[in-house]
């Protein structure tokens, strides 16, 4: 159950790193909305994180909800705010990748 709450804090991550993406794109109220869903998403991913850390080694948690974060804003990047996807970036996320798995599969 740690585990899933933990991917599931990483995919909040990624909804306030992509809310705040958003909101620099905006102006007025729509960029107030997209703040308040920042704060929003921001509390519950570490509110989920504060939680997991009670029950799993702080160094694989964190790295792990980093990187959920740190792939997904990148994927949120490429295929919502249209960054390039070079063949470097694809490497790089894939390591990422296998990495979080490879702390997945070495951790209790």
């Amino acid at each position: 159950m740690n585990w899933i709450l933990l991917v599931i804090a990483g995919f909040f991550e990624m909804a306030f790193a992509a809310c705040l993406g958003k909101a620099n794109e905006t102006t007025g109220i729509i960029a107030t909305y997209w703040y308040i869903g920042f704060f929003i998403c921001l509390t519950i991913s570490m509110i989920l994180l504060i939680k997991v850390t009670q029950h799993l080694p702080i160094g694989t948690a964190y790295a792990v909800w980093t990187g959920i974060g740190a792939v997904g804003t990148v994927l949120i990047g490429i295929f919502i705010f249209k960054e390039p996807a070079t063949f470097w970036r694809i490497f790089f996320i894939t390591t990422l990748i296998t990495s979080i798995i490879g702390l997945k599969v070495v951790s209790n």
